[in-house]
């Protein structure tokens, strides 16, 4: 399958050298939205949605302190839909969306493409419908109330490679797996795709900085470490799948490839 990599929101946070960027704490530290694009044989499928076309018009939806710390850039031409209309193909031609999970700069172009089925796991769903106090902040129901087409997932218990994983497109051909990794949300999970080259494995937020993955004795800078520990719901389950992660990069590198969500020289190596 073909695959397109796409920024679907610039971010902009200052932090500098603590947040992987260059200088002081008040230089930006860049940050994308890295989605995928897969042309499938049942239609195009969307792993992430970015930032969506109504975020862009009104940045209210996504509230004061997310646009306070992350600085969006909010460029109509990065939505997910204008980047697909660029290539040439049709909003319905977006059959299926398969989130990593519900965060609101994950979720946001969710509507923006009415005619798709959104494949998610179902605790993620569950979580993103009746949030807990301590995920009020992360779901945005003006980004969700518009999805017509939900498909709750449940489980996963085939084995991928040592991890659990269950088919997010049945009925298709298409070699689209999620893959739990709970965690930074009740629900997350990795998006793997068969590719001609091998797997890629879109990790979502799994991790922040590819050091996290990388050889023993790398770390990710401390702005991102302690920014991943206040936003995740369960910290032990996030850090034991992120060293199953790189466990996963050592024993099987060439046979799969790892991506995160927000890590700009990830995706710059992917559009490359």
């Amino acid at each position: 399958m073909k695959i397109h990599h796409l920024d679907c929101g610039s971010l902009c946070p200052r932090g500098g050298r603590l947040f992987g960027g260059k200088g002081g704490p008040w230089a930006v530290a860049p940050m994308c939205c890295h989605c995928l694009l897969i042309e499938g044989e049942d239609g195009l499928v969307l792993v992430d949605s970015g930032l969506g076309v109504e975020d862009v018009a009104d940045p209210g939806r996504l509230g004061f302190l997310f646009n306070a710390v992350t600085r969006p850039r909010l460029e109509i031409a990065e939505t997910a839909r204008r980047q697909i209309a660029g290539l040439g193909f049709h909003v319905d031609d977006v059959r299926h969306i398969v989130p990593t999970h519900l965060d609101l700069d994950h979720a946001g172009g969710l509507v923006d493409f009415p005619s798709a089925t959104v494949h998610v796991h179902a605790a993620e769903l569950r979580a993103a419908k009746k949030p807990t106090w301590r995920e009020l902040g992360r779901y945005r129901s003006a980004q969700l109330a518009g999805v017509a087409k939900w498909d709750p997932i449940e489980g996963g218990g085939d084995d991928w490679f040592g991890f659990a994983s269950v088919r997010a497109l049945p009925g298709t051909s298409d070699d689209v797996l999620l893959i739990p990794l709970h965690g930074h949300s009740r629900g997350h999970c990795g998006v793997a795709v068969r590719t001609a080259s091998g797997w890629l494995l879109h990790c979502g937020d799994a991790y922040f900085h590819h050091a996290e993955v990388a050889t023993e004795g790398a770390r990710a800078p401390a702005g991102i470490r302690l920014f991943e520990s206040l936003v995740n719901v369960d910290r032990t389950a996030r850090l034991a799948n992120q060293k199953r992660l790189k466990d996963l990069a050592r024993r099987h590198g060439g046979e799969v490839r790892l991506v995160s969500s927000h890590d700009p020289a990830e995706f710059a190596a992917c559009r490359a």
